[in-house]
């Protein structure tokens, strides 16, 4: 690029957009890249503190704002997720093209973040989005990048395709054991099912019903087997998730077969939930605070679920950072940190 005073740019082309203050105190672009300058507009510039502009030199390693941002939202975005065809002042916005969880590579998008010059910003990992919600935006510092930025931008995003997608809810058979002797023999009132009903309906969840089991390890087992026979893909279990002896939800879990990814969780609600694997139905062992709490673990877990995400042990750990909730008097979850490790 060229620097020239504003007067000699009269009938040049301007090569990125001029921001400035708007009349009504908004900030945007007062003059858009391609304008060509007319000596009209030398007043609107000089009050904006533009004595000089650039005119475009283009070489061959260099790449404009708007292409270099254009070129990494073509890279990075992947299913679900759509952009804005024209860059604005050399930024660009990505949407969600439906509802569903939004899902980052986490070491592509650090990589990116390290090339020179780009700049990549998104929502969480993990987000449960709308249709055009805002996921993230993009751009490069200067007004111009070297080519081989680009480049390196691009073979990141390639190698790790896709960066960044919106992952659709998938529809899940769903079922519900609730154990308990005080329950099965009607000593207190169940508050749980409508607690799980209501939080799968959330999602496309077709619920074939809810069973009570007393405390007897072989009836909570043979509920289970009867529900996977069902065609059940999610089966949530409630009640007798400590650690005392006679708290046997865990227990049935193991001993039915299935593949235990987690019993417990480095969060608060939510510490007891215990997340399985049975063939591929998906058991989920309740933490009791979802009886009170609005929000625990395991609305966290919900949407990973849905949306065909399968847990592992590795995904455990990091929760720790965020896993602790503030318990605000006006919950804003998922908008606020809860569960972002």
């Amino acid at each position: 690029m060229k620097k020239i005073s504003v007067e000699e740019a009269i009938g040049q082309e301007l090569c990125h957009d001029i921001t400035g203050i708007f009349p009504d105190g908004k900030k945007g672009a007062m003059f858009k890249r391609g304008h060509i300058i007319k000596d009209t507009d030398i007043p609107s510039l000089m009050n904006i503190g533009k004595n000089h502009v650039f005119v475009w030199e283009p070489e061959a390693d260099e790449v404009h704002e708007d292409d270099a941002a254009l070129a990494a939202a073509k890279a990075v975005c992947g299913d679900g997720i759509v952009f804005d065809d024209v860059p604005a002042e050399g930024k660009i916005v990505m949407y969600a093209q439906r509802r569903g969880l939004f899902s980052i590579n986490r070491s592509a998008l650090r990589q990116i973040n390290e090339v020179g010059d780009y700049t990549v910003s998104c929502l969480p990992n993990y987000t449960d989005v709308k249709t055009e919600q805002k996921l993230g935006g993009l751009r490069i510092v200067p007004l111009v990048t070297k080519r081989a930025n680009v480049d390196a931008m691009e073979k990141i995003a390639g190698d790790n395709a896709p960066v960044f997608t919106v992952l659709p809810y998938k529809k899940l058979i769903c079922g519900a054991i609730i154990t308990g002797s005080e329950i099965y023999y009607g000593r207190i009132e169940d508050k749980f099912e409508p607690i799980l009903r209501n939080k799968l309906g959330k999602f496309d969840a077709e619920f074939i019903g809810a069973v009570k089991c007393p405390d007897d390890l072989e009836t909570i087992i043979d509920a289970i087997n009867k529900f996977v026979a069902r065609g059940a893909e999610l089966i949530l279990l409630t009640g007798g998730m400590s650690v005392d002896p006679d708290d046997l939800t865990p227990t049935a879990i193991r001993s039915c077969g299935a593949r235990v990814i987690t019993q417990g969780m480095p969060m608060q609600p939510g510490n007891m939930l215990t997340i399985a694997y049975l063939g591929n139905t998906v058991l989920v062992g309740v933490p009791g605070a979802s009886m009170h709490s609005p929000v625990t673990s395991l609305d966290v877990f919900l949407p990973r679920i849905f949306a065909g995400i399968e847990i592992s042990k590795d995904d455990i750990p990091g929760l720790g950072e965020g896993g602790f909730c503030s318990a605000c008097a006006e919950c804003t979850y998922p908008r606020c940190y809860f569960g972002r490790g």
